[in-house]
Protein backbone atom coordinates (compact mmCIF):
# COMPACT_ATOMS: atom_id res chain seq x y z
CA UNK A 1 0.00 0.00 0.00
CA UNK A 2 2.96 2.26 0.68
CA UNK A 3 4.81 1.64 -2.17
CA UNK A 4 1.65 2.05 -4.44
CA UNK A 5 1.19 5.62 -3.23
CA UNK A 6 4.35 6.41 -3.86
CA UNK A 7 3.49 5.20 -7.34
CA UNK A 8 0.86 7.30 -7.47
CA UNK A 9 2.75 10.44 -6.22
CA UNK A 10 5.67 9.82 -8.16
CA UNK A 11 3.56 9.59 -11.74
CA UNK A 12 1.17 12.90 -10.35
CA UNK A 13 4.44 14.87 -9.54
CA UNK A 14 5.71 13.71 -13.24
CA UNK A 15 2.70 14.66 -14.87
CA UNK A 16 2.27 18.15 -13.03
CA UNK A 17 6.23 18.77 -14.34
CA UNK A 18 5.44 17.72 -18.11
CA UNK A 19 2.45 20.34 -17.91
CA UNK A 20 5.28 22.96 -16.65
CA UNK A 21 7.21 22.46 -19.17
CA UNK A 22 4.60 22.41 -22.16
CA UNK A 23 2.90 25.52 -20.51
CA UNK A 24 7.00 27.17 -20.25
CA UNK A 25 7.63 26.01 -23.99
CA UNK A 26 5.30 26.18 -26.63
CA UNK A 27 5.39 23.46 -29.00
CA UNK A 28 4.68 25.51 -32.08
CA UNK A 29 6.04 29.02 -32.63
CA UNK A 30 3.23 32.17 -31.95
CA UNK A 31 0.96 33.03 -34.26
CA UNK A 32 1.01 36.71 -34.93
CA UNK A 33 -1.62 38.58 -37.13
CA UNK A 34 -1.88 42.11 -38.55
CA UNK A 35 -4.37 45.10 -36.54
CA UNK A 36 -6.24 47.24 -38.58
CA UNK A 37 -5.27 49.77 -40.09
CA UNK A 38 -6.38 52.26 -42.39
CA UNK A 39 -3.27 53.11 -43.92
CA UNK A 40 -1.99 51.92 -47.06
CA UNK A 41 1.39 50.44 -47.36
CA UNK A 42 1.80 53.30 -49.39
CA UNK A 43 1.25 55.37 -46.92
CA UNK A 44 3.75 53.89 -44.54
CA UNK A 45 6.65 54.61 -47.50
CA UNK A 46 5.72 58.40 -47.82
CA UNK A 47 5.96 59.19 -43.80
CA UNK A 48 8.91 57.07 -43.98
CA UNK A 49 10.64 58.36 -46.47
CA UNK A 50 9.82 61.89 -45.50
CA UNK A 51 11.22 61.83 -42.34
CA UNK A 52 14.30 59.70 -43.41
CA UNK A 53 15.13 62.14 -45.25
CA UNK A 54 15.04 64.51 -42.47
CA UNK A 55 17.05 62.45 -40.36
CA UNK A 56 19.67 62.58 -42.60
CA UNK A 57 19.87 66.20 -42.79
CA UNK A 58 20.49 66.51 -39.05
CA UNK A 59 22.15 63.70 -37.72
CA UNK A 60 25.30 63.01 -38.26
CA UNK A 61 25.56 59.92 -40.36
CA UNK A 62 28.66 57.20 -40.11
CA UNK A 63 29.69 56.25 -43.80
CA UNK A 64 32.92 53.66 -43.41
CA UNK A 65 32.85 51.10 -46.27
CA UNK A 66 33.50 48.28 -44.24
CA UNK A 67 30.72 49.13 -41.53
CA UNK A 68 27.84 49.88 -44.14
CA UNK A 69 28.52 46.60 -46.06
CA UNK A 70 28.49 44.68 -42.96
CA UNK A 71 25.05 46.62 -41.62
CA UNK A 72 23.62 46.13 -44.79
CA UNK A 73 24.47 42.44 -45.07
CA UNK A 74 22.63 41.75 -41.72
CA UNK A 75 19.94 43.90 -42.53
CA UNK A 76 19.18 42.22 -45.92
CA UNK A 77 19.49 38.61 -44.48
CA UNK A 78 16.95 39.61 -41.60
CA UNK A 79 14.62 41.25 -44.70
CA UNK A 80 14.73 37.76 -46.73
CA UNK A 81 13.22 36.03 -43.38
CA UNK A 82 10.42 37.94 -43.12
CA UNK A 83 7.75 35.61 -43.02
CA UNK A 84 5.80 35.72 -46.73
CA UNK A 85 2.26 37.16 -44.91
CA UNK A 86 4.03 40.13 -43.76
CA UNK A 87 6.62 41.11 -46.61
CA UNK A 88 5.04 44.26 -48.43
CA UNK A 89 6.53 44.90 -51.80
CA UNK A 90 5.99 48.68 -51.37
CA UNK A 91 8.74 48.23 -48.81
CA UNK A 92 12.41 49.24 -49.69
CA UNK A 93 14.63 48.85 -46.07
CA UNK A 94 17.60 50.61 -45.48
CA UNK A 95 20.54 50.48 -42.76
CA UNK A 96 22.08 53.38 -41.62
CA UNK A 97 24.84 53.87 -39.07
CA UNK A 98 24.08 57.37 -36.50
CA UNK A 99 27.60 58.96 -35.08
CA UNK A 100 25.81 58.91 -31.35
CA UNK A 101 26.95 57.72 -28.34
CA UNK A 102 23.82 56.35 -26.85
CA UNK A 103 22.34 53.38 -27.05
CA UNK A 104 19.42 53.39 -29.74
CA UNK A 105 18.09 52.36 -32.75
CA UNK A 106 14.87 53.03 -34.47
CA UNK A 107 12.86 52.22 -37.63
CA UNK A 108 10.45 54.49 -39.51
CA UNK A 109 7.04 53.05 -41.54
CA UNK A 110 8.43 51.42 -44.95
CA UNK A 111 11.40 50.27 -43.97
CA UNK A 112 14.72 52.82 -43.71
CA UNK A 113 16.37 52.07 -39.87
CA UNK A 114 18.81 53.61 -38.25
CA UNK A 115 21.64 52.20 -35.52
CA UNK A 116 23.04 54.61 -32.82
CA UNK A 117 27.15 53.35 -32.86
CA UNK A 118 26.61 53.55 -29.51
CA UNK A 119 24.38 50.71 -29.70
CA UNK A 120 26.82 48.25 -32.01
CA UNK A 121 29.81 49.36 -29.70
CA UNK A 122 27.82 47.98 -26.87
CA UNK A 123 26.67 44.45 -28.34
CA UNK A 124 28.95 41.62 -28.02
CA UNK A 125 28.43 39.82 -31.09
CA UNK A 126 26.55 40.14 -34.77
CA UNK A 127 23.56 38.81 -33.00
CA UNK A 128 22.73 41.20 -30.58
CA UNK A 129 22.66 43.49 -33.27
CA UNK A 130 20.69 41.36 -35.34
CA UNK A 131 18.27 40.83 -32.60
CA UNK A 132 17.80 44.58 -32.30
CA UNK A 133 17.58 44.74 -35.80
CA UNK A 134 15.02 41.94 -36.00
CA UNK A 135 12.24 43.40 -33.16
CA UNK A 136 13.23 47.24 -35.07
CA UNK A 137 12.42 45.28 -38.76
CA UNK A 138 9.08 43.51 -37.06
CA UNK A 139 7.48 47.01 -36.36
CA UNK A 140 8.16 47.90 -39.77
CA UNK A 141 6.69 44.56 -41.20
CA UNK A 142 3.72 44.44 -38.92
CA UNK A 143 3.23 48.18 -39.43
CA UNK A 144 2.66 49.06 -36.30
CA UNK A 145 3.00 52.68 -36.54
CA UNK A 146 0.45 53.78 -38.87
CA UNK A 147 -1.91 51.00 -36.97
CA UNK A 148 -1.25 52.92 -33.51
CA UNK A 149 -2.22 55.89 -35.65
CA UNK A 150 -5.36 54.15 -36.82
CA UNK A 151 -6.26 53.97 -33.64
CA UNK A 152 -6.25 57.91 -33.12
CA UNK A 153 -8.90 58.50 -35.68
CA UNK A 154 -8.31 62.12 -35.38
CA UNK A 155 -4.87 61.97 -36.95
CA UNK A 156 -4.51 62.30 -40.47
CA UNK A 157 -2.11 61.27 -42.93
CA UNK A 158 -1.02 64.36 -43.50
CA UNK A 159 -0.46 65.96 -39.95
CA UNK A 160 2.04 62.32 -39.39
CA UNK A 161 4.20 63.56 -42.20
CA UNK A 162 4.20 66.84 -40.54
CA UNK A 163 5.13 65.47 -36.91
CA UNK A 164 7.29 62.64 -37.89
CA UNK A 165 10.38 64.03 -38.58
CA UNK A 166 10.35 66.29 -35.74
CA UNK A 167 10.04 63.34 -33.69
CA UNK A 168 12.78 61.24 -34.63
CA UNK A 169 15.01 64.45 -34.86
CA UNK A 170 14.26 65.48 -31.71
CA UNK A 171 16.56 63.49 -30.22
CA UNK A 172 14.44 60.38 -28.59
CA UNK A 173 13.13 58.67 -31.90
CA UNK A 174 9.80 59.60 -31.39
CA UNK A 175 9.07 59.29 -27.71
CA UNK A 176 8.30 63.51 -27.88
CA UNK A 177 7.64 65.52 -30.89
CA UNK A 178 9.74 68.96 -31.47
CA UNK A 179 9.04 71.77 -28.89
CA UNK A 180 5.86 73.46 -29.75
CA UNK A 181 3.77 70.86 -32.07
CA UNK A 182 0.64 69.97 -31.12
CA UNK A 183 0.37 65.99 -29.88
CA UNK A 184 2.70 63.69 -28.41
CA UNK A 185 3.42 61.62 -31.16
CA UNK A 186 4.90 59.01 -29.54
CA UNK A 187 1.24 57.80 -27.96
CA UNK A 188 0.68 57.08 -31.47
CA UNK A 189 3.55 56.14 -33.97
CA UNK A 190 6.82 55.56 -32.65
CA UNK A 191 6.38 54.86 -28.37
CA UNK A 192 4.80 51.58 -29.26
CA UNK A 193 1.99 49.86 -26.94
CA UNK A 194 3.47 47.12 -24.88
CA UNK A 195 1.26 44.81 -27.22
CA UNK A 196 3.05 45.74 -30.09
CA UNK A 197 6.65 45.40 -28.36
CA UNK A 198 5.56 41.98 -27.61
CA UNK A 199 4.79 41.21 -30.61
CA UNK A 200 7.66 42.50 -32.03
CA UNK A 201 9.51 40.68 -29.97
CA UNK A 202 8.41 37.63 -30.87
CA UNK A 203 7.90 37.88 -34.68
CA UNK A 204 11.66 39.17 -34.19
CA UNK A 205 12.28 36.03 -32.36
CA UNK A 206 11.24 34.22 -35.83
CA UNK A 207 12.95 36.28 -38.37
CA UNK A 208 16.41 35.80 -35.77
CA UNK A 209 15.63 31.88 -36.18
CA UNK A 210 14.80 32.06 -40.25
CA UNK A 211 18.13 34.12 -40.77
CA UNK A 212 20.20 32.05 -38.80
CA UNK A 213 20.75 33.68 -35.65
CA UNK A 214 19.99 32.68 -31.64
CA UNK A 215 16.84 34.73 -30.50
CA UNK A 216 18.03 34.33 -27.14
CA UNK A 217 20.76 37.21 -28.23
CA UNK A 218 17.96 39.47 -28.70
CA UNK A 219 17.36 38.96 -25.07
CA UNK A 220 20.11 39.18 -24.27
CA UNK A 221 20.74 42.15 -26.08
CA UNK A 222 17.86 43.78 -24.09
CA UNK A 223 19.16 42.99 -20.83
CA UNK A 224 22.45 44.81 -21.87
CA UNK A 225 20.68 47.97 -22.75
CA UNK A 226 18.81 47.71 -19.56
CA UNK A 227 22.07 47.22 -17.62
CA UNK A 228 23.81 50.13 -19.25
CA UNK A 229 20.84 52.43 -18.53
CA UNK A 230 21.51 52.50 -15.22
CA UNK A 231 19.32 54.00 -12.69
CA UNK A 232 17.88 56.40 -15.69
CA UNK A 233 15.50 54.45 -18.59
CA UNK A 234 17.67 53.86 -21.72
CA UNK A 235 16.80 55.98 -24.68
CA UNK A 236 15.63 52.43 -26.77
CA UNK A 237 13.54 51.88 -24.05
CA UNK A 238 11.58 55.10 -23.56
CA UNK A 239 9.93 54.13 -27.00
CA UNK A 240 10.19 49.92 -26.62
CA UNK A 241 8.74 49.83 -23.17
CA UNK A 242 9.03 46.20 -21.90
CA UNK A 243 5.58 44.32 -22.63
CA UNK A 244 6.47 41.98 -18.91
CA UNK A 245 8.77 39.24 -18.78
CA UNK A 246 10.32 40.59 -22.25
CA UNK A 247 13.53 37.92 -21.41
CA UNK A 248 11.60 35.10 -20.05
CA UNK A 249 9.05 35.50 -22.90
CA UNK A 250 11.55 35.59 -25.94
CA UNK A 251 13.29 32.31 -24.89
CA UNK A 252 10.06 30.63 -24.56
CA UNK A 253 9.28 31.35 -28.36
CA UNK A 254 13.11 30.60 -28.81
CA UNK A 255 12.84 27.32 -27.53
CA UNK A 256 10.05 26.55 -30.15
CA UNK A 257 12.09 27.74 -33.28
CA UNK A 258 14.41 25.30 -35.55
CA UNK A 259 17.83 27.18 -35.37
CA UNK A 260 20.29 26.57 -37.49
CA UNK A 261 23.07 29.22 -36.37
CA UNK A 262 25.08 30.16 -39.15
CA UNK A 263 29.00 30.40 -38.52
CA UNK A 264 30.83 33.93 -37.20
CA UNK A 265 32.73 35.62 -40.12
CA UNK A 266 34.39 37.57 -38.06
CA UNK A 267 32.81 40.41 -39.56
CA UNK A 268 31.54 42.37 -36.41
CA UNK A 269 34.21 42.19 -34.91
CA UNK A 270 36.06 44.01 -37.74
CA UNK A 271 33.18 46.54 -38.05
CA UNK A 272 32.89 47.10 -34.27
CA UNK A 273 36.95 47.18 -34.17
CA UNK A 274 36.85 50.51 -36.73
CA UNK A 275 33.92 52.02 -35.21
CA UNK A 276 35.89 52.25 -31.45
CA UNK A 277 39.21 53.16 -33.15
CA UNK A 278 37.12 56.43 -34.46
CA UNK A 279 37.28 59.73 -32.44
CA UNK A 280 34.58 58.83 -29.34
CA UNK A 281 31.07 59.31 -30.50
CA UNK A 282 28.97 62.57 -29.70
CA UNK A 283 26.28 62.51 -27.39
CA UNK A 284 22.78 63.52 -28.32
CA UNK A 285 22.82 66.68 -26.09
CA UNK A 286 26.22 67.54 -27.75
CA UNK A 287 24.58 66.80 -31.75
CA UNK A 288 21.85 68.92 -30.42
CA UNK A 289 24.36 71.71 -29.19
CA UNK A 290 26.42 72.49 -32.39
CA UNK A 291 23.38 72.52 -34.40
CA UNK A 292 21.95 74.99 -31.91
CA UNK A 293 25.59 76.83 -32.33
CA UNK A 294 25.76 76.45 -36.31
CA UNK A 295 24.04 79.29 -37.44
CA UNK A 296 26.60 81.47 -35.11
CA UNK A 297 29.65 80.40 -37.54
CA UNK A 298 30.49 77.15 -35.63
CA UNK A 299 32.48 74.34 -36.98
CA UNK A 300 29.97 71.81 -35.70
CA UNK A 301 29.82 68.36 -37.71
CA UNK A 302 27.39 67.87 -40.62
CA UNK A 303 25.09 64.89 -41.35
CA UNK A 304 27.40 63.09 -43.81
CA UNK A 305 26.35 62.51 -47.15
CA UNK A 306 27.03 59.58 -49.50
CA UNK A 307 29.81 60.91 -51.89
CA UNK A 308 30.51 58.31 -55.08
CA UNK A 309 34.37 57.36 -55.86
CA UNK A 310 36.62 58.50 -58.29
CA UNK A 311 35.46 57.95 -61.45
CA UNK A 312 38.00 56.16 -63.60
CA UNK A 313 37.36 58.14 -66.79
CA UNK A 314 39.02 61.71 -66.52
CA UNK A 315 38.70 65.37 -67.81
CA UNK A 316 40.65 68.47 -68.05
CA UNK A 317 40.33 72.05 -66.80
CA UNK A 318 42.57 75.10 -67.06
CA UNK A 319 41.92 77.13 -64.01
CA UNK A 320 45.07 79.41 -64.95
CA UNK A 321 47.22 80.59 -67.58
CA UNK A 322 49.90 78.32 -66.99
CA UNK A 323 48.17 74.76 -65.66
CA UNK A 324 46.32 72.28 -67.04
CA UNK A 325 44.54 70.14 -64.05
CA UNK A 326 42.95 66.37 -65.10
CA UNK A 327 40.64 65.08 -62.94
CA UNK A 328 38.28 62.26 -62.54
CA UNK A 329 34.91 62.85 -64.45
CA UNK A 330 32.45 63.42 -61.53
CA UNK A 331 34.17 66.03 -59.64
CA UNK A 332 33.79 69.37 -59.84
CA UNK A 333 35.48 72.70 -60.31
CA UNK A 334 35.21 75.32 -57.79
CA UNK A 335 37.11 78.36 -57.01
CA UNK A 336 37.60 79.11 -53.45
CA UNK A 337 37.66 82.76 -53.85
CA UNK A 338 40.94 83.15 -52.87
CA UNK A 339 42.78 82.48 -55.70
CA UNK A 340 42.75 78.61 -55.24
CA UNK A 341 40.37 76.18 -57.02
CA UNK A 342 39.38 72.69 -55.64
CA UNK A 343 37.38 69.79 -57.65
CA UNK A 344 35.84 67.66 -55.51
CA UNK A 345 32.88 65.06 -56.01
CA UNK A 346 28.93 65.59 -55.27
CA UNK A 347 28.67 66.42 -51.71
CA UNK A 348 32.52 66.69 -51.24
CA UNK A 349 32.66 69.90 -50.33
CA UNK A 350 30.52 71.98 -48.26
CA UNK A 351 29.45 76.36 -47.95
CA UNK A 352 28.20 77.52 -44.29
CA UNK A 353 28.39 81.39 -43.06
CA UNK A 354 31.03 82.77 -45.39
CA UNK A 355 33.26 79.27 -44.85
CA UNK A 356 34.22 76.59 -47.08
CA UNK A 357 36.07 73.10 -46.80
CA UNK A 358 36.05 69.81 -48.58
CA UNK A 359 36.10 66.39 -47.51
CA UNK A 360 37.26 64.58 -50.33
CA UNK A 361 39.17 65.51 -53.44
CA UNK A 362 41.61 68.40 -54.37
CA UNK A 363 42.49 71.78 -53.74
CA UNK A 364 45.62 73.99 -55.89
CA UNK A 365 46.97 77.23 -54.67
CA UNK A 366 50.24 78.97 -54.61
CA UNK A 367 51.84 80.05 -52.15
CA UNK A 368 54.07 83.42 -52.81
CA UNK A 369 57.58 84.15 -52.13
CA UNK A 370 59.84 82.06 -50.44
CA UNK A 371 63.23 80.97 -49.19
CA UNK A 372 63.87 78.87 -52.62
CA UNK A 373 64.39 76.00 -51.24
CA UNK A 374 61.81 73.81 -51.65
CA UNK A 375 62.06 71.70 -48.24
CA UNK A 376 61.57 75.00 -46.13
CA UNK A 377 59.10 76.59 -48.14
CA UNK A 378 56.95 73.44 -47.69
CA UNK A 379 57.96 73.25 -43.89
CA UNK A 380 56.60 76.98 -43.81
CA UNK A 381 53.58 75.82 -45.45
CA UNK A 382 52.49 73.22 -43.33
CA UNK A 383 53.22 75.55 -40.43
CA UNK A 384 50.86 78.17 -41.85
CA UNK A 385 47.69 75.10 -42.68
CA UNK A 386 48.48 73.74 -39.01
CA UNK A 387 47.46 77.58 -37.60
CA UNK A 388 44.08 77.01 -38.97
CA UNK A 389 43.85 72.94 -38.55
CA UNK A 390 45.09 72.06 -35.12
CA UNK A 391 44.50 68.60 -35.42
CA UNK A 392 46.53 67.81 -38.18
CA UNK A 393 49.31 65.38 -37.80
CA UNK A 394 52.58 64.83 -40.10
CA UNK A 395 52.94 61.14 -41.28
CA UNK A 396 55.87 61.71 -43.02
CA UNK A 397 57.35 62.96 -46.13
CA UNK A 398 58.78 61.45 -49.52
CA UNK A 399 59.99 63.04 -52.97
CA UNK A 400 58.16 62.81 -55.68
CA UNK A 401 56.94 64.02 -58.96
CA UNK A 402 54.21 67.33 -60.03
CA UNK A 403 53.82 67.13 -63.28
CA UNK A 404 57.30 65.98 -63.72
CA UNK A 405 58.90 68.86 -61.63
CA UNK A 406 60.69 67.81 -58.70
CA UNK A 407 58.35 67.96 -56.02
CA UNK A 408 57.77 67.06 -51.78
CA UNK A 409 54.42 64.96 -50.77
CA UNK A 410 53.37 65.15 -47.28
CA UNK A 411 50.80 62.92 -45.41
CA UNK A 412 48.82 63.93 -42.41
CA UNK A 413 46.02 62.84 -40.22
CA UNK A 414 43.26 65.42 -39.00
CA UNK A 415 39.72 65.70 -37.96
CA UNK A 416 37.49 66.99 -40.23
CA UNK A 417 35.74 70.23 -39.33
CA UNK A 418 33.26 69.31 -41.39
CA UNK A 419 32.58 65.59 -40.08
CA UNK A 420 34.08 65.61 -37.42
CA UNK A 421 35.67 62.23 -38.51
CA UNK A 422 39.50 61.16 -39.20
CA UNK A 423 40.53 61.99 -42.31
CA UNK A 424 43.99 62.15 -44.31
CA UNK A 425 45.59 64.89 -46.10
CA UNK A 426 48.20 65.08 -48.14
CA UNK A 427 50.10 68.69 -49.77
CA UNK A 428 52.29 68.32 -52.76
CA UNK A 429 54.28 71.13 -53.64
CA UNK A 430 57.09 72.20 -56.02
CA UNK A 431 58.69 75.17 -57.30
CA UNK A 432 57.58 77.62 -60.36
CA UNK A 433 60.23 79.35 -62.29
CA UNK A 434 59.42 82.53 -60.67
CA UNK A 435 60.04 81.53 -57.23
CA UNK A 436 56.66 80.43 -55.56
CA UNK A 437 55.32 77.62 -54.65
CA UNK A 438 52.82 75.47 -56.26
CA UNK A 439 50.94 73.03 -54.13
CA UNK A 440 48.34 70.84 -53.70
CA UNK A 441 45.75 69.59 -51.05
CA UNK A 442 44.80 65.49 -51.42
CA UNK A 443 42.10 65.09 -49.02
CA UNK A 444 39.60 61.89 -48.33
CA UNK A 445 37.91 60.43 -45.00
CA UNK A 446 40.79 57.64 -43.37
CA UNK A 447 37.82 54.94 -44.32
CA UNK A 448 37.81 55.88 -48.11
CA UNK A 449 41.55 57.03 -48.71
CA UNK A 450 42.07 53.79 -50.09
CA UNK A 451 39.83 54.55 -53.05
CA UNK A 452 41.45 57.90 -53.36
CA UNK A 453 44.83 57.71 -53.00
CA UNK A 454 45.55 55.84 -56.85
CA UNK A 455 43.37 58.84 -58.06
CA UNK A 456 44.99 61.83 -56.15
CA UNK A 457 48.42 59.94 -57.56
CA UNK A 458 47.22 60.10 -61.10
CA UNK A 459 46.54 63.91 -60.66
CA UNK A 460 49.66 64.78 -59.72
CA UNK A 461 51.18 63.09 -62.43
CA UNK A 462 48.85 64.41 -64.69
CA UNK A 463 49.64 67.98 -64.11
CA UNK A 464 50.86 70.75 -66.77
CA UNK A 465 52.78 73.15 -65.44
CA UNK A 466 53.30 75.83 -67.98
CA UNK A 467 55.23 78.90 -66.45
CA UNK A 468 57.93 80.54 -67.98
Amino acid sequence: MTRRSSSLVSRFALTLACTAALAAAPSVQTRITLDKNRYAPADDVKLGREAAAQVRKEMPLIHDGAVDEWVQSVGRRLVTAIPPEFQHKEFSYTFEVVNQKEINAFALPGGPMFLNRGMIEAAKSEGEVAGVMGHEISHVALRHGTAQATKGQKFQLGALLGQVAGAVVGGTAGAVIAQGSQFTLGTYFLKYSREYESQADLLGAQILARAGYDPRQMANMFKTIEAQGGSKQPQWMSSHPNPGNRYEAINREAAALKVQVRADTGEFQAARGRLTAMSPAPTAEEIAKNKGNAGAGSSAPRANIRVEPPSASQRTYQPGNFLRVTVPTNWNQISTGDGGVTYAPEGGYVESNGRSAFTHGVQFGVAQGGSGNLQRDTDQLLQDFAKSNPNLRSRGSRSDSLGGRTGLTTTLSNTSDVSGRPELVSVSTTKLRNGNTLFMIAVAPESDYDDYESAFGRVRQGLQITDR
